[in-house]
């Protein structure tokens, strides 16, 4: 089976982790964001994979190569220009199958997609959309169903008399190839305001689905997918690795400091004595934190350096990025890599620093 995935855009709502990675491949838990996408396709039989990029296509290329460690073959597509999500299928057109998925490369899920697939081949379908229930529809578009789960109507940011429905499209389509005739080349097209609406009555089906499903596009998101992760929410890999426990530590990191499951610490970490870590903590590799310092509810990535008596809650240090003693980050602040804050600074309220800045001790109490 075949898939292409989107992964064109920049990922402004995730800056300043996307300031300086491309956001497929922004580290999330212990691999990269995509990886995620990759293993989960991997798992349902897909075994070729397109992936259609813009913003910094080489340096996605170069983490994840030709696929081969994830089971897969994996090719690149790079859109000259902006072309939506239609235009973009459109100029991978050479490279597709008979049948194929498409794929939002935004989204966290665990939908069944040999469900899907098996439901497209019983109803003859040209199209079939997964489906997934949300606590409010009201910013999504509402899907609406025949008996037979024919798409009978879409609905646009409904307002609250017109919610009848929680399922939205979850960004995970299998399509048949005549699809592709519907597309005009070398336009900006997407295909959900312009090509779905014209499959109505003509094959266009959904698959709902009771699945885990998360469009991580902010920081808040990315916090939320990280602890959905490692408390095993969601089914991916890394839930083996974290066992009944919900508790991965390197044996090469240096523990002198208290660890709070659920938690991941890898390797040549270094916590100090009379330091917390955890609940719903990442340390990425090389990370150090200070003496007396407590890191709950974040993700610190791969070379970061906090001081003593930190407090980080509910943040995301980027990699390389350093801490002076006594300074709390907390309340979605995002540091970029390698920004340095100095000591007894407040970082809060969502604060994102960029990368690269340095901030003086006390110079900041946001």
């Amino acid at each position: 089976m075949q898939a292409v995935i989107l992964v064109g855009g920049e990922g402004t709502r995730l800056r300043p982790l996307t300031s300086t990675v491309p956001k497929p491949v922004v580290p999330l838990v212990d691999r990269p964001f995509i990886a995620y996408m990759l293993e989960w396709l991997s798992r349902h039989g897909v075994d070729d994979v397109i992936m259609s990029c813009g913003f910094l296509a080489t340096a996605v290329r170069n983490v994840l190569g030709d696929g081969s460690s994830y089971g897969i073959r994996l090719r690149f597509v790079e859109e000259p220009d902006p072309r939506g999500t239609a235009g973009a299928l459109k100029y991978a057109e050479e490279l597709l199958d008979e049948r194929f998925l498409m794929l939002n490369g935004d989204v966290l899920t665990d939908i069944d997609l040999s469900g899907q697939i098996a439901q497209h081949e019983r109803t003859g379908a040209v199209g079939t959309l997964a489906l997934v229930p949300v606590d409010d529809p009201s910013a999504y578009g509402l899907v609406r169903l025949e008996e037979d789960r024919s798409v009978r109507e879409f609905v646009e940011k409904p307002a609250a008399d017109q919610i009848d429905t929680n399922l939205i499209s979850a960004g995970a389509y299998v399509l048949e190839r005549s699809i592709l005739d519907l597309i005009p080349p070398g336009e900006n097209v997407s295909i959900e305001r312009q090509i779905w609406p014209r499959l109505i009555g003509h094959g266009l089906y959904a698959f709902p689905d009771d699945a885990y499903w998360l469009d991580i596009g902010t920081p808040q998101r990315y916090l939320q997918g990280t602890f959905d992760i490692i408390e095993g929410k969601v089914d991916t890999a890394v839930r083996e690795r974290l066992g009944a426990g919900y508790l991965s530590v390197d044996p090469g990191a240096d523990m002198g400091g208290r660890v709070v499951p659920p938690a991941v610490v890898e390797s040549r970490v270094t916590v100090a004595a009379g330091a917390q870590v955890g609940p719903l903590v990442v340390l990425g590799t090389g990370v150090r934190v200070g003496e007396g310092s407590t890191v709950e509810r974040s993700v610190v990535l791969q070379g970061a350096e906090i001081g003593s008596r930190c407090v980080l809650r509910d943040c995301i240090v980027a990699a390389g990025a350093r801490i002076g003693d006594g300074t709390h980050v907390t309340g979605g602040a995002v540091l970029g890599e390698g920004a340095t804050i100095g000591a007894d600074n407040v970082v809060t309220r969502g604060a994102r620093i960029s990368p690269g800045v340095e901030i003086p001790d006390g110079g900041l109490r946001f």
